[in-house]
């Protein structure tokens, strides 16, 4: 088989604080803009990587999802323990300083862990965790 991954999802609650932090903060391009408002599907990606995207898209909106499941995903997201991603970069320190004064909440500054990776956390503007793990 020959799999690669394409696009993962991220729940936003408004779409213009995380775009202003994929776009801005982590430079990720933009590669579509549908919908209005808070009802919006943003997909971005590294440059130099069409292939790989990220979805940030609006929680709870299929009309499958029950008012008791989007109380609980409102709740999750709240807590910042609905969607979570990891990154990497080969300079974590200069990225790290760079998102840090874009005004993101560090959860995390870079440290070195007993697993073996060197890696510093944030959340997005929606509550998900972002990990950055350095490139050796």
């Amino acid at each position: 088989m020959d799999i690669t991954i394409h696009t993962t999802s991220l729940p936003h609650d408004d779409p213009d604080a995380s775009l202003a932090f994929f776009r801005d903060l982590l430079g990720f391009e933009v590669r579509s803009d549908v919908g209005q408002g808070r009802t919006r599907w943003i997909t971005v990606g590294p440059p130099g990587q069409p292939s790989t995207s990220i979805l940030l898209a609006p929680p709870a909106v299929d009309p499958g999802i029950t008012e008791d499941e989007r109380r609980t995903i409102t709740e999750m997201m709240a807590k910042g323990t609905y969607g979570w991603i990891q990154l990497a970069t080969p300079h974590l320190d200069a990225t790290f300083e760079k998102v840090r004064a874009g005004g993101a909440e560090v959860v995390q500054e870079p440290t070195e862990q007993p697993y073996g990776v060197r890696d510093c956390a944030f959340r997005d503007p929606a509550g998900n965790l972002v990990r950055i793990q350095e490139l050796r």
